[in-house]
């Protein structure tokens, strides 16, 4: 089988962010982003005319490895500093401070938008993102995210600040998916780090119509995420269906409890 090299990260731009306050809730209105200060001239026509709505989520984080009947996340201790909280819902709602959060876009190579989350994350974002994503240099003819790698850009009117776009393998058809699935995440995660992102809002890339194995899926991410357990104070899944949530669930259990992460129950 053809070894498919996976490229660096590519970052569009540089942001800085605020410092995230060391409390927060899930139902305020934060401050504007100051995510836009160090935008070229050029990007910041396309970026500059978000302006922060007010942000009210039905999730919520929980503090203990239980599951609650409101909210139905389920907490796994990564680190003594990171939490994994895994739960089925909307990504579109979700956020925490809307400074240092960000939402992961299961995106294709164009990304411009297209069906399941990828085209839910457009509409709640708005025309804004597919011009911010417009802008993306293309790497080759119609390619500005290669399969395996990562790009962000502002989250606009979703209310999590930022949206890191990455590309899954296509299960069937993609030489090595388990190589290119690992880089989704690791190449994703280490955009979030460079960016001070400290929240992070994962679907489960390649799980709908890329026909990825929801427990092959689970483990991949599950162990990735767990080598950054130092650089963020949340990881979170948030899932579309109940057979993916279980997958996750069942898998994070063998993971992270069997290396003695978290207490068993």
């Amino acid at each position: 089988m053809r070894t498919r090299t996976i490229p660096l990260v590519r970052l569009i731009t540089h942001f800085h962010h605020p410092t995230p306050s060391p409390s927060f809730s899930l139902r305020r209105t934060p401050p504007p982003s100051a995510a836009f200060s160090a935008l070229s001239p050029h990007l910041s026509a396309v970026l500059l005319p978000h302006i922060a709505q007010t942000r009210v989520s039905a999730m919520s984080t929980t503090a203990d490895d239980t599951r609650s009947d409101d909210d139905h996340i389920v907490d796994f201790s990564l680190s003594p500093n990171c939490s994994l909280k895994i739960q089925k819902g909307d990504i579109t709602r979700w956020f925490v401070d809307g400074s240092s959060d960000a939402i992961v876009n299961a995106a294709n190579e164009r990304m411009l938008g297209g069906g399941g989350v990828d085209g839910a994350i457009h509409r709640a974002a708005g025309p804004k993102l597919r011009e911010a994503c417009y802008e993306v240099p293309e790497v080759s003819p119609g390619v500005r995210c290669p399969t395996g790698e990562a790009r962000i850009t502002p989250g606009f009117s979703l209310p999590a600040s930022h949206v890191i776009h990455t590309v899954g393998p296509i299960y069937d058809e993609d030489e090595n998916p388990e190589a290119l699935l690992e880089s989704a995440y690791r190449n994703t995660l280490s955009v979030a780090k460079e960016n001070n992102i400290q929240y992070v809002a994962f679907p489960a890339i390649s799980c709908g119509v890329y026909g990825y194995p929801f427990d092959e899926a689970a483990s991949i991410a599950i162990s990735t995420v767990k080598e950054f357990a130092n650089d963020f104070k949340e990881v979170h899944f948030v899932l579309f269906s109940d057979d993916i949530n279980d997958a996750w669930l069942e898998k994070a259990k063998q993971i992270v409890r069997t290396e003695g992460l978290a207490d068993s129950t």
